[in-house]
């Protein structure tokens, strides 16, 4: 039965979260801030592309690359240098990123969150980044997935248990 405890804890999650106040599809992005999304998710090596909002106001993108190379390739893209700058116009970027990961890291999610100002300057079209913060994580082994799971299909996690929902519930095989 604790497979049923795991589905009754992610159903109330999820209602939680479904009726919080404010809803993350209501609300628009800033503008100034390019959308790189769809290129993203295009982009070689990229294995899928989530977005969100917290409870606090950020800004989330999840991207899951197939590893380094892609990861690098994605950040010497046109479309990725260009968002570079206009959130940083009087930035150089020149050093070479992921300096000390390993060439042959396997898959990778990059996690990006940006938080905004309440209101935009006085002049200004749209408001502020007040902070940015680019984070990357690897899949460890295990864990479990009932009916699902958030990372792509194409990520594979050495260890992780996949229960069809139906099973978790108890229905009649």
């Amino acid at each position: 039965m604790k497979i049923r405890a795991v589905v009754i804890t992610a159903s109330t999650a999820l209602a939680l979260y479904a009726t919080s106040p404010t809803s993350v599809l209501a609300q628009s992005p800033p503008g100034g801030f390019p959308s790189v999304v769809k290129e993203l998710r295009a982009a070689p090596g990229c294995l899928g592309v989530e977005t969100g909002q917290t409870a606090g106001g950020r800004r989330v993108i999840f991207a899951w690359f197939d590893g380094k190379k892609s990861l690098v390739d994605w950040y010497h893209s046109d479309v990725h240098q260009r968002a570079m700058h206009s959130v940083f116009p009087n930035q150089r970027f020149d050093r070479e990123p992921l300096p000390d990961l390993a060439e042959d890291t396997g898959p990778i999610l990059t996690i990006v969150s940006v938080k905004f100002a309440d209101a935009p300057a006085p002049g200004a079209s749209a408001p502020a980044i007040t902070s940015i913060g680019i984070e990357l994580y690897g899949p460890l082994p295990g864990g479990v997935a009932v009916g699902g799971r958030f990372a792509p299909d194409a990520v594979k996690v050495r260890g992780l248990r996949e229960v069809d929902i139906n099973m978790a519930q108890g229905a009649r095989r």
